[in-house]
């Protein structure tokens, strides 16, 4: 009984918790709400007249996007106003699509929504013209019944979408917020560099800000490559992560020939600009052989990764248990981002800012430490 008792005291407690939590964010919520009333209702008597003559600004604190619409009829921008500020987006309204051309040509937005039918510019030359001048700016078309397939075509011009009038508050903000949804999701993929599985040479044409996964080959944590051979050789070298990291490379220590190494202990380092970076052994085994070509062109391995730039051969020891321990195709792709997010917090994301790298520390994060770990 006691134990019930007991059981019971706790759920009751988690749902008081949560009714509280509850109740807290609706008091948030409408707390901000009363703010944007408040915004709403004295910022729409400001003179603008001297950025356009229809001009009515509406901005709010930590606004979600600036949004500018151009319409002929001030009831539907009245409209707009009303209804995207209490969502939280910044707004500017003008009824002449002239004027909304100037405001761009001065002013960051997000979004404009421009009608269709306008007496001094059409909404096809407001989308056109926007695209022309900003093209960063996503350009929504509002249109009637009689006006849709014209709205379509906008597409072909730079327009995103479009939304039919007359709207509701619901299907209105559902319509900006899926805007920034997905505006916010290619600008992420934009920020986000490209990761791709290539051909050994294609690496070396590769822009900057695009990572190459080596085809047909794997990659262990400690950023080196691992490639079989026709003659149960391993060709082994550093990744192009690691490269766009630590270059330029001026010289290459390789190990030995006939030496016996492990998988995740010491295997051959680079050096740059007086800094030096370890790489340890994918795959136990015994160097065969040794890309001699570095010795006297050690520029190569941050020229040519996967081709010129090969460090050694080894002939392996256990082959199928070190391969377990690495990743192939998609699965380096999809760690590759992790990686590069990791580098990025670290301080140098991009080959620009190499020489700002902490080597040692590079080492110890993603070179040394991870593959060492499976060892």
């Amino acid at each position: 009984m006691t134990a019930l008792l007991v059981v019971l005291m706790l759920v009751g407690f988690a749902v008081i918790d949560l009714l509280v939590r509850a109740i807290g964010r609706r008091m948030r919520e409408a707390r901000v709400r009363k703010e944007r009333e408040a915004v709403l209702n004295v910022a729409v008597r400001t003179d603008y007249t001297a950025e356009a003559t229809t001009l009515k600004r509406v901005e709010v604190p930590n606004a979600k996007a600036r949004i500018l619409a151009v319409d002929d009829e001030p009831v539907v921008l009245d409209s707009f106003r009303r209804i995207l500020v209490l969502e939280g987006y910044s707004v500017d309204t003008v009824e002449k699509g002239p004027e909304a051309l100037g405001l761009v040509q001065r002013n960051d937005y997000d979004f404009v929504f421009t009608d269709l039918k306008m007496p001094d510019m059409d909404g096809t030359e407001v989308v056109k013209s926007v695209k022309h001048l900003r093209p960063d700016v996503d350009v929504a078309v509002i249109t009637g019944y009689g006006t849709i397939e014209t709205a379509v075509d906008t597409m072909q011009h730079g327009a995103v979408a479009y939304v039919q009038k007359p709207f509701t508050a619901e299907e209105l903000s559902e319509f900006a917020r899926q805007l920034l949804i997905k505006r916010q999701a290619r600008l992420e993929a934009n920020r986000r560099p490209s990761v791709r599985i290539v051909a050994p040479a294609v690496a070396e044409t590769a822009a900057a800000k695009e990572f190459c996964v080596p085809g047909g080959a794997f990659v262990s944590d400690g950023h080196t490559w691992a490639r079989i051979e026709a003659n149960g050789l391993v060709r082994i070298g550093l990744d192009d992560f690691a490269r766009k990291a630590l270059i330029p490379i001026d010289n290459v220590a390789p190990p030995k020939k006939g030496e016996t190494v492990r998988r995740g202990g010491s295997l051959f380092a680079i050096g740059g600009g007086g800094k030096v970076a370890h790489f340890v052994a994918p795959v136990g085994g015994r160097v065969a052989q040794i890309n001699e070509r570095l010795l006297d062109h050690p520029a190569h391995v941050g020229e040519s990764p996967y081709d010129r730039g090969w460090v050694c051969l080894v002939e392996p020891f256990d082959l199928a248990s070190d391969l377990s321990s690495m990743r192939i195709g998609k699965a380096v792709v999809d760690w590759y981002q992790t990686e590069i997010e990791r580098l990025s917090k670290a301080g140098a994301g991009a080959a620009a800012d190499a020489g700002e790298l902490d080597w040692n520390r590079f080492e110890s994060q993603f070179l040394t430490g991870a593959a060492a770990s499976h060892g």
